[in-house]
């Protein structure tokens, strides 16, 4: 079978862990993402995205058809970022919302082009050739703040834990897998935590030693992360402190280095 290409047309397209819509939700499509059809049926398209080669299922109905050459041509551009918490597009036919952390394919002139339709775009965008630096990386984590905890959401308006660290790391040209538990096989370890910097990944185990939580490092012994909403904690060598309970809600791991 001929391999099939999609885009991501709309503001946020859920993903399920399987062609249903009770299947859970495991990640989200933003405007731009890329994607190959792996299986279909009538309702449901089984796809793998292409920035993070994660593989979930999308309604057929939300699904935009391009071709293998403009796959290929966004592919190896280097994508420009909303940097904004809401944005909006405008086309000749409708104006639409877009989240932070949303691509803008084959953007200039305050425009970008993709599935032969063309969306003026005036907000802030990211700087696709900057080098990355761990205090960029905290700055876009702040803007993620106060956003409400969703198991696999992407967008301001519900993260988890893994994406929101994805996300943040994305628009700072740095591409990472979607869970937490393939992002702790990335960079390199320190040996020992009072050698880490803001800006740094500390994971997080649970009792039989998983990878089950992610956050990125701030000054002054701090971290902020996604749980029940995107926070800002005390971090010590046991793990998080939670001054609302009074307890530590996760247990340090190991903290990695990614720059």
């Amino acid at each position: 079978m001929q391999m099939e290409y999609g885009i991501c047309l709309l503001s946020l397209i859920p993903c399920r862990a399987e062609g249903s819509d009770k299947s859970e939700m495991v990640t989200q499509l933003l405007f731009g993402d890329t994607y190959c059809i792996m299986e279909q049926n009538e309702k449901w398209l089984k796809i793998k995205i292409q920035h993070d080669q994660y593989e979930c299922w999308i309604c057929a109905k939300q699904h935009q058809k391009i071709d293998e050459n403009e796959f290929n041509e966004i592919d190896l551009s280097q994508p420009c970022f909303c940097t904004e918490l809401v944005q909006v597009l405008q086309s000749t036919v409708q104006i639409q919302p877009i989240v932070l952390g949303s691509t803008l394919v084959n953007y200039h002139d305050e425009s970008c082009t993709l599935a032969g339709k063309t969306f003026a775009y005036q907000g802030a965008v990211s700087d696709p050739t900057a080098k990355p630096t761990k205090d960029k990386i905290i700055e876009d984590a702040f803007m993620y703040l106060g956003a409400p905890y969703l198991w696999g959401g992407r967008s301001p308006f519900g993260i988890d834990c893994s994406g929101f660290t994805q996300m943040v790391y994305r628009m700072n040209n740095l591409q990472i897998p979607r869970d937490a538990s393939q992002q702790v096989n990335m960079g390199s370890d320190y040996s020992f935590v009072e050698e880490a910097e803001a800006g740094d990944l500390a994971f997080f185990d649970n009792e039989y030693g998983d990878i089950t939580h992610v956050g990125i490092l701030l000054n002054d012994g701090k971290i902020i992360h996604a749980s029940g909403q995107v926070r800002i904690d005390k971090l010590d060598h046991h793990g998080i402190f939670n001054a609302d309970t009074g307890k530590y809600s996760h247990k340090l791991r190991i903290i990695k280095n990614l720059i």
